[in-house]
C-alpha cells in the first residue's frame, strides 16, 4: 500500500524520489482532540452574531483561517462583504468561547510519533489556520523538545489560508527552504488535505473526526489512517526506504 501510494505521488508531480526531511502537522484534530470544542464555539458565537453554523460546517471548514470562514459566511447569509478587521472582531467572540471550554486533550499517539520522527533526524513543523497566542504557547509547552516557535506557521504568516498551498509553502520555508518532496503533511480535514496537495507535498490524512474517509481521499490525501496511533504504529513502514 505504501509503495503504491508513493509511486503514484511521484508520478503525479514528476518527482524522482520522496526524501523526507520534515513532517508538517496541522494542529486541531491532529495534535489535539479539539474539534468538538471548536464546533461548540463556532455554533454559539455565530448564533450570537446572527449567523447560522452547524457542527458539520465547523468540521468542513476546519483548517481555514477563521476570519476567512466568517467572511464567507457573512457574504452568503447576510449578502454583504466585510473587511478583515470586522471579521477579526467576530472571530474574537468565537475565541473567547473556545477558551472558556475544558482544555482539549493531546491526541493519543502524537507524542510517540514525534519521538520516532525526531529519532529519525527529521524536523517537525506545525501549520495551523489559527493564530491565537494561547494555543501557540500550549504547543510550545506540550511539545517541548519536538517543536520550536520558528517552525510554527499560523494564520498571520499568510494572506491566503488553507485550502491554498500558501501555509504549507511557508512551512517548507521555515524548515529551511525544503522542496515539496522533502516533507510529509499530516492533516485531518479536507481543506488542509487540499492545501497539502496544492503544495505538492505527500499528504497523510488521519481521520480523527466524523467525516467519511472518501471526503479526505477525494481532497487529495496520498494515504489515510483511522487514528494517530495507527499512523504512529506504521510510521517506519512508510519511510523505511527513504531514511
Amino acid at each position: 500500500m505504501y509503495e503504491l501510494a508513493k509511486k503514484k505521488y511521484l508520478e503525479e508531480h514528476g518527482f524522482e524520489a520522496l526524501r523526507p526531511k520534515a513532517v508538517l502537522f496541522d494542529m486541531d484534530g491532529v495534535l489535539y482532540d479539539s474539534m468538538p470544542n471548536h464546533a461548540i464555539a463556532w455554533q454559539e458565537s455565530m448564533a450570537q452574531l446572527g449567523l447560522q453554523m452547524t457542527a458539520d460546517d465547523a468540521y468542513a471548514t476546519e483548517g481555514a483561517r477563521g476570519i476567512d470562514t466568517i467572511r464567507v459566511m457573512v457574504s452568503l447569509q447576510q449578502k454583504r462583504e466585510i473587511d478583515e478587521a470586522e471579521a477579526q472582531r467576530m472571530y474574537d467572540v468565537k475565541s473567547r468561547i473556545f477558551h472558556s471550554l475544558p482544555e482539549a486533550p493531546i491526541m493519543p499517539g502524537i507524542l510517540e510519533l514525534m519521538g520516532k520522527i525526531k529519532a529519525a533526524g527529521l524536523q517537525i513543523g506545525i501549520v495551523t489556520g489559527s493564530g491565537q497566542r494561547p494555543l501557540i504557547q500550549r504547543i510550545l509547552k506540550d511539545f517541548d523538545g519536538f517543536v520550536d516557535e520558528a517552525h510554527i506557521t499560523t494564520a498571520y504568516d499568510v494572506k491566503r489560508g488553507k485550502p491554498n498551498a500558501d501555509p504549507y509553502l511557508v512551512g517548507l520555508q521555515k524548515a529551511g527552504g525544503l522542496m515539496p518532496y522533502e516533507a510529509i503533511v499530516v492533516e485531518n480535514a479536507p481543506l488542509g488535505v487540499r492545501a497539502g496537495y496544492a503544495a505538492r507535498i505527500f499528504t497523510v490524512a488521519v481521520n480523527t473526526g466524523p467525516l467519511a474517509d472518501e471526503i479526505l481521499l477525494e481532497a487529495g490525501a496520498n494515504l489515510l489512517f483511522p487514528s494517530m496511533q495507527t499512523f504512529c504504529d506504521h510510521w517506519h513502514e512508510l519511510v523505511a526506504e527513504e531514511l
